[in-house]
């Protein structure tokens, strides 16, 4: 379990660790840090959890509540789009279909 913690630094959830926003870089899973991961989940108030893991020894894997909107910015830098796909991300998926810019169709020749 990985603790969530608050701006003053108080320990106000516990999550599961995962990576859902890692991506493979030909040779490894990463976040774009070596030794480094993300992931995100999302708690039953609903607030999103930003999971920042760990592989130095030495440090320890931590997390932190985001808004909806660096929630769906962290899914787009990961390019993991599927995730806007599961049932606990749906106001992600909406918020993308509201805010982010889609590229005009050309009509074919």
């Amino acid at each position: 379990m990985v603790n969530v913690y608050d701006e003053n630094g108080r320990v106000i959830a516990m999550v599961k660790a995962n990576n859902n926003l890692d991506w493979w870089d030909g040779s490894n899973y990463t976040c774009g840090s070596t030794g480094r991961h993300k992931g995100l989940t999302r708690l039953k108030t609903g607030e999103y959890v930003l999971i920042h893991g760990t592989q130095w020894q030495g440090e320890r894997d931590w997390a932190e509540i985001i808004t909806p909107e660096q929630a769906l910015q962290e899914i787009l830098k990961s390019g993991n789009m599927e995730l806007l796909e599961e049932e606990r991300f749906s106001e992600l998926k909406a918020l993308y279909e509201k805010t982010i810019i889609q590229e005009e169709e050309v009509p074919q020749k």
